[in-house]
C-alpha cells in the first residue's frame, strides 16, 4: 500500500466517526503574504509577522484579526459570496500556492489530540474529566498541504484564537500546526487554571495547604479549591467534599493506572498497602509509603534510561524533562514546571528537625520521624496520592 493510498483509507475511516458539517466557499485571487508587525511610511522598511499564534487576550490580536476579517470578507465577496465571520465559531481558511483558497466557516471537522485520564476505546462517550491535556488540534477532513497558507480564527467560550501562517518557505510543518493550535485550544479552555498558576498570591496559598493541579482532579475539583483560595477563605469544607470523592472504584482506577508503568509496578505490593489504608480511613500508613517510595519510584525510572541512580534534585529535574518531552510542550495542563516547584517547597521540602516539628506533607519529616502527629490526616494522604499519580503521567 503506497502512502497517498494508506492516507486516504485512514480518512476513509475517520469518516465513519466524523465528517465536515458543509463544503467550503471557493475564493481566488488570494494575496496573503504577511502582517505588518510595526507601523511605517511609504518607502520604509518595517518588520512583519509571517507566522502567529495570539488569543484574545494578547495585545494585537484585535487589531490583526479585524484585519483578517476584512480582507477574507472582501475576497468572499470578490468571489460571489456573503460572509459574516465576526459571528463564527471556527474560521479556517487554506490558500493554495495559486492564490485560490477554501475557506470553512463552522463547516470543517475539528478533532482534538488528547491525553486520557483513562483508558479509552473508539466510539467511547469522553467527558471533560477524562481529559489529562489537550496537545494539538486539527481539520482531519480537509486537505492541508505543506506549501499552503493558513489562517485559524476559532473561539472557545468567550475567548478566541489566532493561528496564522504565510509559509514563506513552502514548508508549513503541519504537525507543528496541529501543535500550535493545541495550544491555543488549550490556554484558552482552561485559562482559568493558568491564572491560578500565574497568579503568585493564590498559587502559594495553595501549595501551602498542599494543593496542587493534579491531572486526577482537573477542573471542577481544582477550581474547587482555587476559588476559595484566591479570596482567601478556609480550604476545610472544600477539603472534606473532595475527599468524599475518592473512593474505592476512583482509587482502583489510579492503582491500574500506576500498574501499567514498570517503575511503579515494582512497588505493587507497598502501594496496595497505601490504597487498601487510605480506603479504610488510616492516613498514617500511606503517608509513611508514598512519600518514601517516591523517590525509588523516580530512581527506577531514571536508571532504565541512564543506566544509573541519582539524587532527588536530579530527579526532580527529570521528571520534569520528562513531562515536558511527553505532552511536547513546557507550558501543558501537566505543568511540569509548576509541579517542580511543589515538589520542591512541599513534597520534598528542606526541613530542620532542630528547630521544629514538620508536617507529614513533607518526605524529610515523615522519613525522619519529625512530623507532628496531628498532621497525619487524609487530605494529607489523598495529596501524596496525587502527588505520586502525577508522576505516573510524567514519566
Amino acid at each position: 500500500m503506497t502512502e497517498s493510498e494508506h492516507k486516504n483509507e485512514k480518512s476513509d475511516k475517520l469518516g465513519i466517526l466524523l465528517g465536515n458539517a458543509g463544503k467550503p466557499i471557493r475564493l481566488s485571487g488570494m494575496q496573503l503574504d504577511g502582517i505588518s508587525a510595526e507601523a511605517g511610511r511609504a518607502g520604509e522598511s518595517i518588520k512583519i509577522w509571517t507566522r502567529l499564534c495570539l488569543t484574545s487576550d494578547d495585545r494585537f490580536f484585535h487589531r490583526v484579526a479585524e484585519s483578517l476579517n476584512s480582507h477574507i470578507e472582501f475576497m468572499a465577496r470578490q468571489s460571489g459570496h456573503v460572509v459574516n465571520l465576526k459571528n463564527a465559531g471556527y474560521v479556517l481558511l487554506v490558500v493554495h500556492p495559486d492564490n485560490t483558497g477554501e475557506l470553512w466557516v463552522d463547516a470543517a471537522a475539528v478533532a482534538l489530540l488528547i491525553m486520557p485520564k483513562r483508558d479509552m476505546v473508539a466510539g467511547s462517550v469522553l467527558f471533560n474529566n477524562d481529559i489529562a491535556d489537550v496537545t494539538g488540534m486539527s481539520f482531519p477532513r480537509v486537505d492541508i498541504d505543506e506549501k499552503d497558507r493558513i489562517v485559524c480564527i476559532f473561539r472557545e467560550g468567550w475567548r478566541f484564537g489566532l493561528f496564522f501562517d504565510a509559509n514563506p518557505d513552502g514548508q508549513l510543518g503541519i504537525p507543528e500546526m496541529q501543535r500550535d493550535l493545541g495550544t491555543l485550544y488549550r490556554r484558552l479552555a482552561h485559562r482559568d487554571l493558568y491564572d491560578a498558576i500565574a497568579d503568585q498570591a493564590t498559587f502559594s496559598r495553595l501549595l501551602a495547604a498542599g494543593w496542587f493541579p493534579f491531572v486526577e482532579i482537573l477542573g471542577a475539583e481544582f477550581q474547587s479549591l482555587a476559588k476559595p483560595s484566591e479570596a482567601g477563605f478556609e480550604l476545610d469544607d472544600e477539603e472534606a467534599k473532595l475527599l468524599a470523592k475518592f473512593d474505592t472504584d476512583r482509587l482502583e482506577r489510579m492503582f491500574k493506572r500506576w500498574m501499567v508503568k514498570p517503575h511503579f509496578a515494582g512497588k505493587e505490593p507497598l502501594l496496595r498497602s497505601a490504597i487498601n489504608s487510605f480506603t479504610s480511613g488510616d492516613a498514617v500508613p500511606v503517608l509513611k509509603i508514598v512519600l518514601t517510595e517516591i523517590e525509588g519510584i523516580l530512581n527506577e525510572a531514571y536508571r532504565k534510561i541512564h543506566g544509573q541512580s541519582a539524587k532527588i534534585k536530579v530527579l526532580l529535574a527529570f521528571a520534569v524533562s520528562s513531562a515536558e518531552a511527553k505532552a511536547g510542550r513546557p507550558d501543558t495542563l501537566l505543568f511540569p514546571t509548576a509541579f517542580a516547584e511543589y515538589l520542591q517547597q512541599h513534597t520534598f521540602a528542606n526541613f530542620d528537625p532542630s528547630t521544629s516539628c514538620g508536617s507529614a506533607g513533607s518526605r524529610h519529616a515523615v522519613g525522619h520521624g519529625h512530623a507532628a502527629v496531628e498532621t497525619y490526616t487524609l487530605v494529607r494522604a489523598l495529596q501524596a496520592l496525587l502527588t505520586l499519580d502525577q508522576l505516573a503521567f510524567y514519566t
